[in-house]
């Protein structure tokens, strides 16, 4: 079960990297402090699904920098699963702070388009995702093994018309069927022009964003859904200036009527990395609260 609170809070991605002191620890592990940081906000705002907070590199090197046969942004030969696991200590601290923790993984197509292709091993890209969704299923073992409760795939490059929808379809089924948790897919951006072939996808959780894309209200209904659940982004990632309780509220509320309280998860529309830690944390308080009123008022 993801939760059961109606309306539960969730986090998509990344949570500012503050800079934390010095000292032996920060030089055994670097993104200690940072991390630590990132799942104490997001406890003490009230977050009732938390992340490790990503709190290091970015979404491609994140994953990439840990695969056989890429170095650097480049792919240099036949991609193989990482010889351990890559976002397995960050997650395991964040299930040593709080019971309920979501996985997250760059998406094999993402993944694939963030890098070049230096190697005669792949024609293209379509022929690289399954190689890289393969080596992101064993991860995602790694993670639901660990009891995470919801695993997360970030797809934003199915929303540019860039990436082969059937090809990324695959990659992801590959990655779901190796675990029984909960799975879901973030696809940024409008999705109007994708929504169709997306809502095919084998996951138990579609997350959008519709804050920033209020558009994506038209393309969706409760029906399109089948019984799955709906990641309602109310929280505007690319927006510097903190929501009021009560806008979000209403964006929940719109929420609410075409989807129903019951299939919603709340959360941002997508990582608050390039915010200030005041700024990330107020925006998450403040979507605690609204849908705590928004709770109150069902």
């Amino acid at each position: 079960m993801i939760s059961e609170k109606t309306l539960p809070t969730t986090v998509v991605g990344s949570y500012p990297a503050v800079v934390g002191s010095g000292g032996l620890r920060a030089l055994l592990d670097p993104l200690k402090p940072a991390r630590e940081i990132a799942v104490s906000d997001q406890i003490s705002a009230g977050i009732d699904i938390i992340s490790d907070g990503q709190v290091g590199r970015d979404m491609i090197a994140l994953i990439a920098d840990f695969l056989p046969g890429v170095k650097g942004q480049d792919v240099t030969g036949q991609i193989h699963p990482a010889g351990k696991p890559i976002t397995l200590p960050g997650v395991k601290y964040a299930l040593s702070r709080h019971p309920s923790v979501k996985g997250i993984l760059t998406g094999p197509s993402t993944l694939a388009h963030g890098l070049a292709l230096k190697t005669p091993v792949y024609r293209d890209r379509n022929e690289l995702i399954p190689d890289l969704a393969q080596a992101l299923a064993q991860e995602a073992r790694y993670l639901a093994d660990a009891g995470v409760t919801i695993l997360q795939m970030d797809e934003p490059i199915l929303s540019t018309g860039t990436a082969d929808l059937s090809v990324a379809h695959e990659a992801v089924s590959i990655i779901v069927d190796k675990v029984t948790i909960p799975s879901c897919m973030h696809v940024c951006g409008n999705v109007r022009g994708c929504i169709d072939e997306i809502l095919r996808f084998p996951v138990d959780i579609l997350d959008f964003e519709f804050a920033n894309n209020p558009d994506n209200l038209e393309v969706l209904s409760r029906s399109d859904l089948k019984g799955r659940k709906i990641g309602f982004g109310c929280v505007d990632s690319a927006d510097k200036e903190v929501e009021s309780v009560e806008v979000i509220a209403e964006r929940i509320t719109k929420g609410i009527d075409i989807f129903g309280a019951e299939s919603m998860l709340i959360d941002p529309d997508c990582g608050l990395r390039m915010h200030s830690r005041e700024g990330a944390f107020k925006k998450l308080e403040n979507m605690v609260l609204a849908a705590d009123q928004c709770r109150q008022e069902l």
